[in-house]
C-alpha cells in the first residue's frame, strides 16, 4: 500500500478505525470523512502515529444528507488526483423511523445512499487511477430481506431490524450493479460481511434495541478480527482482478438469492439515481 491513497467513511471507530490504522501502517495515505470533530482529531492523531510518512486528511460531512455527500465527493475529487481505494463503511441502525431533510428514511440514507452517491462522485478519479478498488461493508443481516420498491423508505410498518437488513441487501445489490457498470475500466468492487463485531454500532440507537445490542456484543468478535476482510479486499494482490463478489473471512461466499437478483440491482440503481437527482 506504499504511496496509495485510501478514501474511507466510518473511520473514526470500530472496524473502520482498525482498517485505517492498519492500512496506514502498510504505507497508505488515508483520507477519511467524519462528522464529529473530536473523533476526527483523535483519528488523525492515531493515523499520524501509524503512518507518520503520509499526509493523512479529513473531510467533514453529514452522510445522511444528499447535498453534503455531493459536496464532500466534489471536494475530495478536486483535491485528490488519484484514489486507489474507496471504502464505504459508514453505517448505523435506528430504533425509530425518522426522515432526513431529503425525505429519506435515515437507515436507507446513510447505509445505502451514502455508498451510492459518494462512489458515483469519485468514479472519475477511481477510473483514472487504474487498478483502483471499491470496498463496501455489507452484512449477513441481508439474509431474509427483500426490497419493496414501492416502499424503499419503510413508511409502512417500520421495524428497525428490517430497515437495516434491507439496507445491507442494498449494499450487495449496489456492488453487483457497480461491478457491471465498471467492467472494462480496471476498477474492481467487492462487498463483505465483517461478522458481528463489538464496536460502537447500535450504542446510539435508543430504546430496547440499544440494550439488547450491548448485551449481544459481549459475545461478538473484536474490531481487529472484523476489519480483516476490509483490509484484505483493499490490499491483497489475490483479489486484484476479482469483482462483484460478497466476502466473509477473506473468502467469497454466496449471498441470499435476493442479493443475486440483477434486475433488482438495476432498478435499485435507477431509483437511487432518481432520488439523488443524477443521471442513471
Amino acid at each position: 500500500m506504499e504511496g496509495k491513497t485510501v478514501v474511507i467513511t466510518g473511520a473514526t471507530s470500530g472496524i473502520g478505525q482498525v482498517s485505517t490504522e492498519t492500512l496506514a501502517q502498510m504505507g497508505a495515505r488515508i483520507v477519511f470523512v467524519a462528522r464529529d470533530k473530536a473523533r476526527a482529531d483523535a483519528t488523525l492523531a492515531r493515523l499520524s502515529r501509524a503512518g507518520p510518512n503520509a499526509s493523512h486528511s479529513v473531510h467533514f460531512a453529514d452522510l445522511m444528507r444528499l447535498a453534503e455527500i455531493k459536496r464532500v465527493a466534489g471536494e475530495i475529487a478536486e483535491q485528490e488526483p488519484k484514489i486507489d481505494v474507496l471504502i464505504n463503511n459508514a453505517g448505523a441502525i435506528f430504533a425509530a423511523r425518522r426522515v432526513t431533510d431529503d425525505g429519506l428514511e435515515r437507515t436507507f440514507a446513510l447505509n445505502h445512499m451514502s455508498y451510492f452517491l459518494l462512489t458515483v462522485g469519485l468514479r472519475e478519479r477511481l477510473v483514472a487511477t487504474g487498478g483502483a478498488r471499491i470496498v463496501n461493508t455489507a452484512s449477513a443481516a441481508h439474509q431474509g430481506a427483500i426490497l419493496d420498491f414501492d416502499d424503499l423508505q419503510s413508511a409502512k410498518n417500520f421495524r428497525a431490524i428490517r430497515a437495516y437488513s434491507r439496507s445491507k441487501l442494498c449494499n450487495i445489490l449496489f456492488t453487483r450493479e457497480l461491478a457491471r457498470r465498471l467492467r472494462g475500466t480496471g476498477v474492481t468492487t467487492n462487498c463483505l460481511h465483517p461478522g458481528f463485531v463489538a464496536t460502537r454500532f447500535g450504542d446510539e440507537t435508543g430504546g430496547l434495541l440499544s440494550a439488547v445490542t450491548r448485551v449481544a456484543k459481549l459475545f461478538a468478535i473484536s474490531p481487529a478480527k472484523g476489519a480483516e476482510t476490509i483490509i484484505y479486499l483493499a490490499s491483497s494482490p489475490t483479489v486484484a482482478n476479482i469483482t462483484g463478489l460478497y466476502f466473509h473471512e477473506c473468502q467469497p461466499v454466496k449471498p441470499s438469492p435476493a442479493a443475486m437478483d440483477d434486475h433488482a440491482a438495476l432498478v435499485l440503481w435507477q431509483r437511487s439515481a432518481a432520488l439523488a437527482g443524477i443521471p442513471a
